[in-house]
């Protein structure tokens, strides 16, 4: 008896200490990209520990193939339309085992975040094997330099979640930093990450 008053009396305290009710803040709106975005969306993409390239449209095959050969890549999946290089082709692969080997994965992104360079990244487009960027030893993205917003605020407001599947942010290569206090790259996916700026 003596416990259920104790706790009625410290729950009835608690509530009459409450603060009074306010309402949510707004999110901050009309962030304005930078001056030159597209430069300092490369600031950030190096500060997670990624290289942003600036490419035009035509010469992304080329400069695929530049990362390819400089990566050593011997099996490559380029996932970008019109790409025009690239070994692998996913919808030939009938067992997820299959991405076991693949150098390196070229995926198309959304857009970009200037604010931490992370790039939003669609996988339907990949299928069933929508794990290859995970697989894959080396990570590029493609994201169109029109396509850069400020914040994740704004970024945020762009995505849609029609139909099945799932999308996701990638910001560099996988690190983690939770051992020692060390900050290791390529802990738990890709070794590296490439960001192709398109226009």
């Amino acid at each position: 008896m003596g416990t259920v008053d104790s706790r009625r009396t410290i729950l009835d305290a608690l509530r009459r200490a409450s603060p009074p009710a306010a309402p949510l803040p707004e999110p901050p709106r009309g962030a304005r990209l930078p001056a030159d975005p597209v430069a300092a969306f490369s600031e950030a993409v190096a500060a997670v520990g990624g290289t942003a390239v600036r490419v035009a449209a035509a010469a992304l095959p080329e400069a695929v193939r530049e990362l390819a050969a400089k990566l050593g890549a011997k099996r490559t999946f380029v996932g970008p339309a019109g790409a025009g290089v690239g070994d692998v082709r996913l919808d030939a692969l009938a067992d997820p085992h299959e991405l076991e080997g693949i150098d390196l994965a070229v995926v198309q992104g959304v857009f970009g975040v200037t604010e931490n360079g992370a790039v939003w990244v669609d996988t339907r487009p990949l299928g069933k094997h929508r794990g290859v960027f995970v697989i894959a030893q080396h990570l590029a993205l493609v994201v169109p330099a029109t396509e850069l917003v400020a914040n994740f605020h704004e970024a945020y407001d762009r995505l849609s979640f029609e139909g099945a599947g799932f999308g996701l942010f990638i910001a560099g290569p996988s690190k983690t930093a939770d051992i020692e206090q060390s900050l290791v790259i390529g802990a738990h996916g890709a070794r590296s990450c490439t960001v192709f700026v398109v226009g």
